[in-house]
């Protein structure tokens, strides 16, 4: 037979060359999860020797799915949900999947519905929901998807996967941080209470001061933007209630630190400041921000894991979360 007239590797010679059956190559190609690391690695070297290249198209119609998943994303000029939909849209292309994305501009029950009825027209194999808001999940119950559902940022429900950062633990870092270098008098400066991260982290917040004791009555609210942390960080620093501020993401701890300077208030002489995100520029705050970083990418692979495993299973349904982590830099140190 000549090379012309040869014919193309197909996943059952790849099983062959590896001594494995076709529905374990197929797992390591959609990278599932359940598979052990030398079952991959031999798995992976019969792929090279062999040269097999996966047809979508044909996977497609035998499979009957379009390799395709739909994202709804909201408040994407915000960092965490804008690097959320990076993560997920990462792991998914590196699982075989196409991203189909719909942002909207208000999570109104209409606006969530008209996008999964457009999922739904394209075929979608499963949805990701990476809305920061509750309401979400409770317009998501209403509807009868039919695919697998996934929820970045929360727990999800009996009907919804869930995927997130393990935001409750991240503020008690914060917050234990900021104890444990002796400040009796914490503040917080709370995202949003419609948001369930910046409900989450106010909670913690409280939390951990009663535990510890202390009072939690030094509570203000932004709505996660630098001019808020600037309003409020001017207030602060003429009042001078507080030697410690925990705060709820680095843009807003960047207005506060600019009206603390202002006001000639001494970070972290006078104030403490700790914010959330780890944000690429935190590090060169001034003075560098001691923060809580949140591994988007690795909630990204462990959503898409969600999904996958939803959909070679069918009515799976779980949660996985991802640990926060406490960077030190120089905006903390034991009250002066």
């Amino acid at each position: 037979m000549t090379k012309s007239n040869a014919r193309l590797p197909r996943l059952e010679d790849v099983a062959e060359r590896a001594g494995v059956s076709h529905q374990t190559v197929s797992r390591v190609i959609n990278n599932h999860p359940n598979v052990s690391k030398a079952t991959r690695e031999r798995v992976e070297a019969a792929v090279a020797e062999l040269g097999y290249r996966r047809n979508t198209a044909a996977r497609s119609l035998v499979t009957r799915r379009s390799q395709t998943i739909g994202v709804l994303a909201s408040e994407l000029s915000q960092f965490g949900p804008a690097n959320t939909l990076l993560g997920v849209e990462q792991a998914a292309r590196n699982a075989g999947y196409f991203v189909s994305i719909a942002a909207l501009k208000s999570v109104s029950r209409e606006a969530i519905f008209d996008a999964v009825r457009h999922f739904m027209d394209q075929s979608v194999d499963g949805i990701v929901v990476s809305v920061p808001h509750s309401d979400t999940l409770l317009a998501l119950a209403e509807l009868q998807v039919g695919v697998p559902v996934v929820a970045v940022g929360s727990l999800g429900n009996d009907a919804v996967s869930g995927a997130m950062v393990d935001q409750t633990r991240g503020a008690e870092l914060a917050v234990g941080h900021l104890i444990e270098l002796g400040h009796r008098r914490i503040g917080h400066v709370a995202g949003p209470q419609d948001w369930i991260d910046g409900v989450a982290r106010a909670e913690a917040w409280s939390a951990a001061l009663r535990a510890a004791g202390l009072e939690d009555d030094l509570l203000m609210t932004g709505d996660w933007s630098a001019g808020s942390g600037y309003e409020i960080g001017r207030k602060l620093a003429a009042e001078r209630t507080a030697t410690a501020i925990f705060v709820g993401n680095d843009q807003m701890a960047l207005g506060l630190l600019r009206a603390f300077n202002e006001a000639g208030v001494r970070v972290p002489d006078d104030v403490s400041v700790v914010g959330f995100d780890d944000q690429p520029e935190s590090g060169y705050f001034t003075p560098p921000l001691t923060t809580v970083r949140q591994d988007f990418e690795e909630l990204g692979r462990r959503c898409i894991d969600l999904m996958l495993t939803a959909i070679e299973d069918g009515d799976s349904v779980s949660s996985t979360v991802v640990a926060a982590e406490l960077v030190v830099r120089r905006s903390t140190s034991a009250p002066g």
